[in-house]
């Protein structure tokens, strides 16, 4: 045996992963999270025994699908962070937009996925500074919160999919729109911000109806 063979296998069995990795994102963007493994492999070019060991479950392909999606998104905060005229926001929400826009096949579990949660509180804690130092600056109303900006997030994954194919860019008007919005000046909002319990529903129910919706399209019969 060659003492170069197990370098060799561990570059394979990376560029597997990776191989993986791409075919499940346009898989799911172009067939919804409800396509089946068969497929991803198929569109890699790897075998189904080769998938299982990179990614023992379903759950677990989709989870490092939102971890590689957070990971840029971390980077892109920890850039906005950089900025000193409190415009690091703004910064952040249009590359956060971008990410979302071309990373769309596992959109439905990116804020809800259950292995990712630290990177998750990782970007949420700098978003959360960012939107201190907006204020300090004058950018962003007194009265916007962090939980304004997760309801902004969702809103624009909405858009992102409802538009893809069709106008690729919708998102960064409607971005733009509400930004605008979140201006000093603006009107007063009537509507009491949502706090972090009802946010927590929120998000609970948007896990369930993306779980649902895969178990559904799991169960129905082929053909």
């Amino acid at each position: 045996m060659s003492l170069n063979e197990p370098k060799v296998l561990r570059r394979d069995a990376a560029q597997n992963r990776e191989r993986l990795l791409d075919a499940a994102e346009r898989v799911f963007t172009d067939y919804g999270m409800d396509a089946s493994v068969d497929e991803i492999a198929r569109v890699a070019g790897v075998g189904m025994g080769t998938l299982y060991r990179r990614f023992p479950t379903k759950d677990a392909l989709i989870s490092a699908l939102v971890r590689k999606l957070l990971n840029d998104l971390v980077v892109i905060a920890n850039a906005a962070r950089d900025r000193t005229d409190g415009r690091g926001l703004e910064q952040l929400l249009y590359g956060t937009g971008e990410v979302i826009a071309s990373q769309r096949g596992c959109l439905p579990r990116l804020w809800n996925d259950e292995e990712t949660k630290a990177l998750k509180a990782e970007y949420w804690r700098i978003v959360t500074e960012l939107l201190i130092a907006a204020k300090a600056a004058g950018r962003i109303r007194e009265d916007l919160t962090d939980t304004d900006l997760e309801v902004l997030f969702w809103a624009m994954r909405g858009v992102v999919e409802t538009t893809r194919g069709v106008v690729d860019t919708a998102w960064k008007r409607h971005l733009a729109l509400s930004i605008a919005g979140m201006r000093p000046g603006a009107e007063e909002l009537v509507e009491a911000p949502l706090d972090e319990r009802l946010a927590v529903q929120a998000r609970t129910r948007l896990h369930s109806s993306g779980r649902n919706a895969e178990t559904a399209a799991a169960n129905q019969p082929p053909g």
